[in-house]
Parts: structure tokens; sequence; C-alpha cells
């Protein structure tokens, strides 16, 4: 996609005047994803709200979840001591293969499985360098993981990992990383990176080849002050980073609360994609997660909203921009 599509989707979405109720309006899209990728029965849980809700969903897979104790002391992430994750890594070859199969099977329900590199490090100073060894960690890691726990891989598997995985969303967003980043996603085949934070719903911007998308900052609570729309952003808020459970189901209405209101703007307005994120952890007794699930149950049975993956998005992002060039919606 080209730099000018996306600069006139951009214009189009935030100077023209909201779109009107009898203009051919384009489908408001929604994109959730979820970061590590790692709790077989988060995968499961997942995988069973998208098949109710006709939704698809990005994984953002950290690749030490795929990683056995042999492979633990051998792997190295780029200025890290050997054997070391800030995430942690898999705890049996059993919950490995458990998890292989929840890839597989939600790769062939329709969701994007992206990256989110391996060990969770901290790239904002890396080098072009640092971070294509960490891509291609990311790539062997993936290509050799049901042989490493003594498994026959499905016939698809090398596609997917040679071909299929088109996305990454750099820890801690590290979007700062800038140019050696994009520079290694390019050249380790990735299409898009979805690191960014936005002020607000935005559409994507095409960086060097690499269309980036960003986390908004969405209104929430009392004071509607502005937060990243994603769980940890929302669970250190609401309690300092610490769990808990007494008030879980406050949590869960105040989140609900800026998902949905977040929604009605743009589904309201000019229907940019709204984007949310999630890890595969249950924070504050699974606030998150409930929010998560009342929205998609909400809003994505609806014939004018698409619950995409962000493979699926941009096709889509496209063909509005071409369309916004030649009508001015």
């Amino acid at each position: 996609m080209s730099r000018l599509l996306l600069s006139t989707c951009l214009t189009a979405s935030f100077l023209l005047p909201a779109i009107a109720e009898g203009a051919d309006r384009p489908k408001q899209l929604v994109l959730i994803s979820f970061d590590g990728a790692h709790d077989n029965a988060l995968w499961l849980k997942s995988r069973e709200m998208a098949a109710r809700n006709g939704a698809h969903f990005t994984y953002f897979l950290s690749c030490t979840f795929l990683m056995n104790e042999t492979a633990k002391q051998a792997y190295q992430a780029p200025h890290q001591k050997r054997g070391k994750s800030n995430v942690g890594f898999a705890q049996s070859d059993d919950e490995i293969r458990e998890r292989l199969d929840n890839i597989w099977h939600a790769h062939l329900e329709g969701h994007d499985i992206s990256s989110h590199a391996c060990g969770h490090f901290d790239g904002r100073l890396w080098s072009e360098a640092d971070w294509s060894a960490e891509y291609a960690t990311f790539h062997a890691t993936l290509k050799n993981a049901w042989k490493s726990v003594g498994l026959e891989e499905p016939a698809g598997w090398p596609d997917l990992v040679d071909h299929g995985i088109k996305g990454f969303r750099a820890p801690y967003l590290a979007a700062t990383a800038g140019a050696d980043m994009i520079a290694a996603e390019k050249k380790a085949g990735f299409s898009y990176d979805a690191s960014l934070v936005t002020k607000g719903p935005a559409m994507p911007v095409e960086e060097d080849g690499i269309l980036r998308f960003g986390l908004p900052l969405i209104p929430e609570g009392p004071g509607e002050k502005p937060i990243i729309g994603m769980d940890y952003n929302l669970f250190v808020r609401h309690s300092k980073g610490e769990e808990d459970r007494a008030d879980s189901k406050e949590f869960e209405d105040r989140s609900y609360a800026a998902f949905s209101q977040a929604f009605d703007r743009q589904y309201n307005g000019n229907r940019i994609p709204l984007q949310l994120g999630f890890h595969f952890v249950e924070m504050n007794g699974g606030a998150y997660w409930r929010a998560l699930d009342r929205l998609v149950s909400d809003v994505c049975h609806r014939t004018d909203v698409a619950c995409v993956s962000y493979s699926e998005a941009i096709p889509m992002i496209e063909a509005r921009g071409k369309r916004q060039q030649t009508s001015g919606l």
C-alpha cells in the first residue's frame, strides 16, 4: 500500500466530518490482539470467544513458550545472558505439545499468528542486527517446534512459519526502536507492525514498506483520563499493578464502559478501526477478559462491523482508501 493511499485514509478519517447515514459507510473494524499467547487454558478460552461471535483475533506469540529445557539453555537474546527470558519458558514438553495444537488450530480457524519476538526484552537500543538475530531465533524455534517435542508437524506448518507470519509487535511497545527495527522487520518478511501508541484510534501509516498500526489512547474512568487500550495499563491504573479480586466487577464495568464508548465514538463517526490489546493473564480476577467478552458479544454480530485480524484488516483498509480517493467519502 502506498504512502499516498494511507495518507488519504488518514486525512479523510480525521479531517472530514462524520460520514452521513445514507453514505456507503465502511464497516467498523475491531482488531483484538493478545501478547505472549502462552497459557493453554486462555488459548482455548479466546478461541471459543471468537468462534461464538464470528471474530478473528491476532496472537503475538513469544517464542520462549515453545522452548523446552534444552532450547532454554541455548537461547541468548541480544545483550543478555544465555538462558534468560523476561517471561520465562515452557514448563514441559507436554505443555508445548498442547500449545502447538492451539496455535495450529487457531491458524486453521482464521486467526493471525504473529510475532512478539522471544524473551520479551526492551529493544529500544537494539541495532538492526540485534533485531534480525531475535527474529531469526523466533523463526528457527517455530520451524523446529514440533520435532523438538517428538511430534510430526502438520503438512501446512512450514508454509505458516515461512510465509504466514506477517505481523510483529515489539515487547513493551518499543516503537521508538525506529528505523533499525523496521529495517529488520522488512528483511524478516513482516508486512505490518503493531508497536505504536496513538493519541486516539488512527489509520495505519506506512514506513519503509511496513504498515504500522498503533494501540490508541481511549478515555477511561470517572474523569475520562486517556489510557492505552490494553489490559495491563488498566490493571496498573485500577490497582497499581497489584491483584485485587475484591473489586473485579468494578474494574470490569469501568473497562467495558471505556471499550464500548471508544467503539461507539468510531461506529457513529468516521469508523476508524478500533484496536484493543490483551495478554494471556487474567488480571484482577479476569476483569479485562470479561469486559472484552462483553464487547465482542455486543458488537461482532452486527452486519456493519468486522472483528478481524490485522492481516484481514489491511485489504479492507486499502479498499476504503481507494473509495475515499474516488468518492470523497
